[in-house]
Order: C-alpha cells, then structure tokens, then sequence
C-alpha cells in the first residue's frame, strides 16, 4: 500500500458532519498500528507504550464523537478536543490534545470551512503545542505536525488532493526523524508518536477514498524485534522514575503558565493543559506522591497515576530475550462493570472493563455500553418494571484477558464477589482455558465502589511494578481492613431480589424504616442498623463507619448513589469533617446491574483501609 490514492470526488467544505466522520475513521485506523508504535518506540524513553497511550487517547476521542450530530465544525472539533485531554495518556496523547485545542479554538464558530480556513487551523493547533512545551524537541511529532500544517498551501480548494498531499509530506517528514533524533538513528526506528500523527492522516485518506482499515506499511529499517530493548534506558538524560499523570477539576484554577513554573522543578517531560474548569499534566518525576498533594491543593483530583518506566523498559528487554515482537506492560487489570468505576478512571489506568448483562423483556443491554447508569436511572423512575440481571460469561472474560494480553505481560482480575453473582466464577471458568498470558484472579467479596476501590489499588500497585501474586495478596489483605455500608430508600427492590422478607419489608414501608447494611467479609448483605427515615440513616451509617475505621488509619472513600446525586455533597463534607480535608473521596453513580437490585434513592460508603 503507498498511499497515494486517486480521489475523483471533490470535496470543497469542511461541516461538523465530515469532521465527525473523518475523526472517527483516523482514530480507528490508528488504533490499529498500536502494537508496531509500541514495539517502535525509545524516545523520550524507551518504555514501549505509546501505541498504548496514543490508542486509549484516540478510542476516547471516538467513542465520544460516535453519537455527536453537530452540524457546525467548530462544535465537533471543540467535543474532539475536549474529549482528548479527557482520554490523554503519555507525551503523545497530551502533545495531540494540545494540537486539538489550538485547532478547534482557531476555528472559533465556524458551520463549515474551506482547505484554507482548514490549513490555517493546523497551523494554530502547532503554534499551540509548541508554546505549551517546556522543550521542544525536533524529530517528534511537533516537527511532523508542523511539517504537516506548512505544507497545507492557502491556494488548494479540494480537500480530497489536499489530503493526499499532506500524508506525502508527513510520510516525508517521519522518514527524517532518525536524521533529527540520535536515539532513533541508534534503534534504527521512526519517532513513535509521529508515527502515530501519520496514521492518523493515513486513515482520513483511506476513509476518503473508502478503504478498509488495514495496517500500514512498515518502515524499510524496522526489524521485527522491540526496538525499545536495543536501546539503554537513558539514565543521563532521563533521571526520574515515574511517569506521571493527573486530572483535576476546579472553578478557580490557577493558569497552566502557573502549573507548568511550580511543576518545573519537580522533573522534565513536563506537558500541562488547561481547559477551562479542567487541568491535565503529565510529568516525569521521583515523587509523584509531592505532585499529587499540590494537585489536589487545586481543586478536586480526579484521575492520578504514576508508572515505573524502569520497569516498564524491563517488560521489553524480557519480550526481546523471548523473541516476543510486542511490546507490553508488566500487568494489566481486568474488572467487570459492577465495580461502578467512573469512565475518567478506566481510561487513565487501561483497565479492561467486562460488562454484566441487563434483560429487559426481549432485549438484552450490556452494562456501560448499552446502557449507562444515568441513563438507566432516569428511566427508573417511571419503569413498571425492572430488567432483570445476568453474570457476564466465560467467553466475556475471555475477550477481555485477550484485549488485556496485547497491552501485558500478566493479567490480574478483581471480580464481583462469589457470593453476590456466578461472575466470579466465569472469570475462574475462562482464566482456565486462556493461554495468552498468566491470569490472577481475586474476589473482591465486593461490589460497586468498594469493589472500585480494589481495582484501583490493583492499579497502582501494577504501575509500581509490583508482581501479580504480590498485587492479589495485598489485595486481600486490604479487603479484610475494608468495607461498604449503604442504605435504601425502599424496600421493593431488595424484596425482588430476595433479600428481605416479605413481612420486613412490608412493616419497614410502613414505618418508614430505612434499614443499614453492610457487605460482610465474606461479601454477603447483612444488617447493621435501621433508623426511622433517611436523615436518621445518614447519621447511622456515618458514625457506623466511624466505628469501624481504626484512627489514625490511611483511607479512600467511594460515595456511590442510585438516583440521588444530592447525597455526594452532604456525605462528602461529612466524611472531610470526620477523616480530614485530604482525604480521597471518589463519588459514582451505580451501575444499572446494581441499581435494578438496590431500587432509585439507594446509597452507600465504600472505605478502603490501606494501612491500619
């Protein structure tokens, strides 16, 4: 395949319509050269995932312009842009989300554009980036980004060979990185993240001409191996340790010149966007812990993650020595949808979510893909009837640890408790016929958030580099120091799933008792308290919580809801006034699978002791 490909069809505007198709294709496409970024990849470290990084930044971008119909290209470009500092991961993810921002600001309120206005466009969103780096460095995909936007000449009034021109000139332009790059010159490899840029043209102009996705050419130097293993990792130039990465929400955040002087100092690779109420940085440091506390001085810490990159680069060096092409990570996390994790979550660690099932008369819904819990929530409310549930199948699983195994070594799995559901079982039933990688599998004895919770620390503790029968062991032990407490507003529910009587619950109606539960070390629902009405009950259950936390004790938060978000506030100054003002609280509504049980008014406290 050359790419170069005849377009007889003129194309003389650009519309919100076009720009959403042809994005979505782009980032398909590039999905699709993961593993050979990847396995190409040694600058500005040589960890071997920014095939990784750049496709979990991409499959955000179109899994959020999929249901987009905006006619106006600005509006689409600006969703774009939006949902790539949400789904940004590494250098590459943050350096095109800088390069998206500069290019939907450029376009301002536009309905549609000409190649010019388009052109112009490329050449803000480069201007953008460049300004937000703290060193520029030729050879990467600034220099092939903006290589790319020079050579959209203003006198083009086609964009079908307008196209065509500019994959020339960034295949061009890519081919002279190793010339720019003495590290790429050394592993005999391309810039892996300007690779990536050029498969994102590649699959506009493929869409264009209305070919299938298929994979690219490969460059006449690459040699089959992980290049990143023929490279030492730069313990000169590169000093820090951890590759990190946060996302924070506030109303009164500082500016990113602000962030980017405070942070300087902290490590390099330093990339910060500022998006409105939304700040996203990306660091290489030795205390990722001292980033983090600042972050959170902020606003809220929404996302935060720090990767070992030593060992990562390890992971290669052990692909290599096994004549394994692909390039991975030491371990990769694997959940089902009842962990009730929210989607900013899932994206910034890779964990591979497996949906539960939702059957609705004659139609089956697969949890957070068919159907999210805002949504289900909002139909509850004037449904006569509810779905019933289903557990997620072997086979499920077993795509999943596939998916999984092209990004790791090894595959841990915190799965909904064996005694709430078969879905661990499932999960046991499928890790016993995988043969793509080792699978380690715990039961959480959990669901919804403290559930989350563990997946979480699964996590962390992979990012650390921390082995996978390491991870499950400290697992459980921290699920013996945990728990979850919750409350329901009604009792129909609970009695449809058998959990109460039917006299209980017909004289707790009655009465308006609003009982607290708890799931036991075990994981079954027992109860713990009752009080007459949900203020009393939200006095119970907090100070239960206080009883059962031992002081002093290091711990995270989930507030999980079914229907009434009007409890996070409440319960999270609650639960600062209690256990500090740093504490970390995650809030999520439930997932479909556990609402249908727990009924609309519904809510709990996950805590997660980490150390007592």
């Amino acid at each position: 395949m050359t790419m170069s490909l005849s377009l007889p069809v003129q194309i003389g505007y650009l519309d919100g319509p076009r720009l959403r198709r042809t994005l979505v294709a782009a980032c398909e496409y590039a999905q699709s050269q993961r593993a050979e970024l990847n396995r190409i990849n040694v600058f500005p470290v040589p960890d071997g995932d920014t095939g990784t990084n750049l496709a979990l930044t991409v499959r955000a971008i179109a899994d959020h312009l999929r249901p987009n119909q905006d006619q106006s290209v600005a509006t689409v470009a600006r969703e774009a842009a939006q949902a790539a500092v949400l789904g940004a991961r590494g250098n590459c993810g943050m350096m095109l989300s800088h390069f998206l921002l500069g290019f939907a600001e450029d376009l301002r309120d536009r309905v549609r554009i000409t190649t010019c206005e388009f052109g112009e466009a490329l050449r803000a969103g480069v201007r953008n980036l460049h300004q937000a780096l703290e060193r520029p460095v030729e050879g990467t995909i600034l220099t092939v980004m903006r290589d790319t936007a020079e050579a959209a000449s203003p006198d083009q009034g086609d964009f079908a060979p307008l196209v065509q021109h500019l994959v020339d000139r960034a295949r061009v332009s890519l081919a002279r990185t190793p010339e720019l790059l003495p590290v790429l010159r050394h592993a005999g490899v391309v810039d892996a993240g300007a690779k990536g840029f050029v498969s994102l043209l590649e699959g506009v102009l493929l869409f264009m001409h209305g070919d299938p996705v298929v994979a690219s050419p490969e460059a006449d130097f690459d040699t089959g191996e992980a290049a990143a293993a023929r490279v030492d990792f730069p313990d000169v130039s590169e000093t820090y340790r951890f590759c990190t990465e946060a996302l924070v929400r506030g109303d009164a955040l500082p500016t990113q010149a602000d962030v980017r002087a405070y942070l300087r100092d902290h490590g390099d690779s330093l990339i910060v966007i500022r998006s409105g109420a939304m700040l996203k940085i990306h660091v290489h440091t030795d205390d990722p812990s001292g980033v983090f506390a600042y972050l959170r001085g902020l606003g809220k810490l929404v996302t935060h993650k720090a990767e070992d990159m030593h060992a990562q680069h390890e992971a290669v060096e052990r692909a290599a020595d096994q004549h394994i092409r692909l390039a991975r990570r030491p371990v990769v996390v694997v959940t089902d949808s009842a962990a009730d994790l929210p989607e900013e979550i899932i994206r910034a660690h890779g964990i591979q979510v497996t949906p539960l099932l939702l059957v609705d008369a004659d139609r089956t819904y697969r949890d957070g893909i068919d159907i999210t819990a805002e949504e289900f929530q909002r139909r509850m409310a004037d449904a006569e009837t509810l779905p019933t549930t289903s557990q997620a199948t072997p086979a499920d699983f077993l795509d999943s640890f596939a998916r999984a195994t092209e990004d790791g070594e090894s595959v841990v799995g915190v799965i909904l408790g064996s005694s709430l559901s078969g879905t661990y079982a499932s999960a046991v039933a499928a890790a016993g016929r995988f043969h793509g990688a080792p699978v380690h599998l715990m039961d959480s004895r959990s669901a919804s958030l403290l559930q989350g919770l563990l997946v979480m620390k699964a996590c962390e503790l992979a990012e650390l580099a921390r082995s996978p029968e390491e991870i499950v062991r400290e697992l459980v032990e921290t699920r013996r120091r945990s728990g979850i407490l919750f409350t329901v507003d009604t009792f129909d529910r609970l009695l449809a799933s058998g959990r109460v009587g039917r006299g209980r619950a017909l004289l707790g109606s009655m009465l308006s008792v609003k009982p607290v539960l708890a799931l036991n070390a075990e994981g079954a629902v027992e109860p713990v308290s009752r009080a007459m009405g949900m203020a009393r009950a939200r006095a119970v259950l907090l100070a239960e919580l206080e009883r059962r936390i031992p002081r002093g004790a290091r711990v995270r938060f989930g507030v999980v809801h079914v229907g009434d978000r009007d409890i996070i506030d409440p319960v999270t100054d609650a639960l600062r006034a209690r256990f500090g003002d740093d504490v970390e609280i995650l809030a999520s509504a439930a997932t479909p699978v556990l609402s249908t049980h727990l009924g609309l008014g519904a809510w709990g406290v996950a805590y997660l002791v980490e150390e007592d």
